[in-house]
């Protein structure tokens, strides 16, 4: 990564650190495909700043490390050691402390919708398990969301999706 793109990335995470902890929301679009099948790559993402004490195992958060977002599902929070795990990833993030948390998700925009995080069903848990367990079941199921996505037209913010298959790493 060059230093202008590390730059700019800071810069952008510094910005949303300082949104978060002013009190304000902020929305963000998931690049990522850790937390499948609750969140996919282009989903608009609402962040809602939040004290620790509103925030429960369960919660999907906003973690800030390494100069970079995290958005994971919250496993376990004891004392000032908190855990994390995304949806379709076999183990636990490394601990962390609380204040690095800077909100939680509180709405998904998707394509036609918007979905309040709740916690997984039997049948999201079994889908992330296959998600995390098979690469080619995740190659397929990426593709066939896209397809989908791209026969549906544009998002609300009029990008397509296509836009968001070309940024979406496997973490």
């Amino acid at each position: 990564m060059t230093t202008l793109t590390t730059t700019v990335k800071v810069h952008k995470l510094e910005l949303a650190v300082e949104v978060l902890t002013s009190g304000h929301s902020l929305r963000l679009r998931a690049l990522g495909t850790s937390m499948l099948p609750s969140i996919w790559p282009g989903d608009i993402l609402s962040i809602k700043p939040t004290t620790e004490q509103e925030i429960a195992a369960g919660d999907i958060v906003l973690v800030a490390r390494q100069n970079r977002f995290f958005i994971h599902r919250l496993i376990q929070k004891r004392d000032s050691c908190w855990i994390t795990r995304g949806d379709s990833l076999p183990q636990n993030d490394d601990p962390f402390t609380s204040c690095e948390v800077l909100g939680r998700v509180s709405l998904i925009h998707k394509k036609k919708k918007i979905v309040v995080p709740k916690a997984p069903t039997l049948f999201s848990r079994a889908f992330g398990w296959m998600l995390c367990h098979s690469d080619t079941f995740r190659t397929v199921a990426l593709r066939v969301h896209f397809v989908c996505q791209e026969r549906s037209g544009p998002d609300s913010a009029g990008i397509f999706p296509a836009v968001a298959r070309a940024s979406c790493p496997r973490q």
